[in-house]
């Protein structure tokens, strides 16, 4: 029985960043991010590997990343570029940064 308990918490556990990514995915779908984004191919603008690759080690890249995507303007090498704002909650948003940043 207890063996069976703990193949029920795992299979949950490892259920949840799918689940999770899928959220985040339908997010940036329903935003239109996917019209100009991409996981790993350049677009209009960049991938979120890139995106993830630039914050990489930054300890408020989420933060960064959220305040930009609220406002809706982006610093693109030291200068600001217009980007449409995010248009969800703030759970949301964190979702989709989330998801950005662990690619």
């Amino acid at each position: 029985m207890r063996r069976i308990a703990v193949a029920a918490v795992v299979a949950v556990l490892g259920w949840a960043p799918f689940a999770q990514a899928q959220d985040a995915e339908g997010l940036l779908k329903k935003n239109g991010c996917l019209k100009c984004h991409s996981v790993s191919a350049e677009k209009d603008g960049p991938s979120y590997k890139s995106v993830a690759g630039k914050h990489k080690g930054e300890g408020d890249a989420a933060a960064t990343l959220s305040a930009e995507l609220k406002k809706g303007s982006m610093k693109v090498d030291g200068k600001d570029k217009k980007h449409a704002a995010f248009k969800g909650s703030d759970a949301e948003l964190k979702s989709v940064v989330d998801y950005i940043l662990s690619r």
